[in-house]
């Protein structure tokens, strides 16, 4: 049974508290969706509950050894990313599999302590920076370079995506963050960015370097 929490056009309120879903190799994005397997006992108490009340979950990225070095509030990077549970299926042995929906980047003010799973108080900053590229010229460049790296690639499914026009610059430039085969130090490092601008920005200097075969640095973009 596929059980549908909200549709993607409804506004959601992101709440002052909410569960923090740490992973060693997960990076995500507004406006993308996430699928998720629930197995472990505590996520299963977060599913349980937030699934009462507004369905939001804030995704993070383990920084190196954070797993092992912690008592249970392992080190994440920031900002993470909340999404909300998009659609849910109970497993009938207790798992579960979902759907998230990125909302927003988000920022750990302080651990709360309440629960069997990590939970964390947050701000949530402006999502108008992140809302539109303004800059015809920055799209085209974004444009080109990604379907000159899919093409070298053979992905003419994502090609096809890339070009049309009805992408939102917000949903083309994390769409692009997300599904391209970036490590994921390279995917927070534009989960990072300050405004949308600055993430497309920093994008293309990604897809410069990987298409001239070199690595690039994550500093000074």
């Amino acid at each position: 049974m596929i059980e549908s929490r909200h549709t993607a056009a409804e506004p959601v309120s992101i709440p002052d508290v909410i569960p923090i879903f740490p992973l060693p190799n997960v990076v995500f994005f507004p406006d993308t969706y996430l699928p998720l397997h629930i197995f472990e006992p505590r996520y299963r108490d977060m599913i349980a509950d937030v699934g009462t009340t507004d369905a939001c979950i804030g995704m993070a990225l383990l920084k190196d050894g954070g797993e092992l070095e912690s008592d249970g509030h392992p080190a994440v990077c920031a900002p993470g990313c909340v999404g909300r549970i998009h659609t849910i299926t109970p497993l009938p042995d207790g798992r579960a599999n979902l759907i998230l929906h990125g909302l927003a980047r988000y920022i750990i003010e302080e651990d709360v302590c309440d629960a069997s799973y990590r939970k964390a108080r947050i701000t949530v900053p402006s999502r108008d920076p992140f809302r539109a590229l303004d800059d015809d010229a920055l799209r085209a460049t974004l444009t080109a370079l990604a379907v000159r790296y899919l093409r070298a690639r053979r992905a003419r499914d994502l090609c096809a995506l890339v070009t049309g026009a009805s992408l939102s610059d917000a949903v083309l430039v994390n769409s692009l963050s997300s599904c391209l085969d970036l490590t994921t130090l390279e995917k927070q490092f534009l989960l990072e960015s300050d405004n949308l601008r600055r993430q497309a920005r920093r994008l293309i200097d990604l897809l410069r370097f990987k298409l001239a075969g070199a690595t690039p640095s994550s500093e000074g973009t």
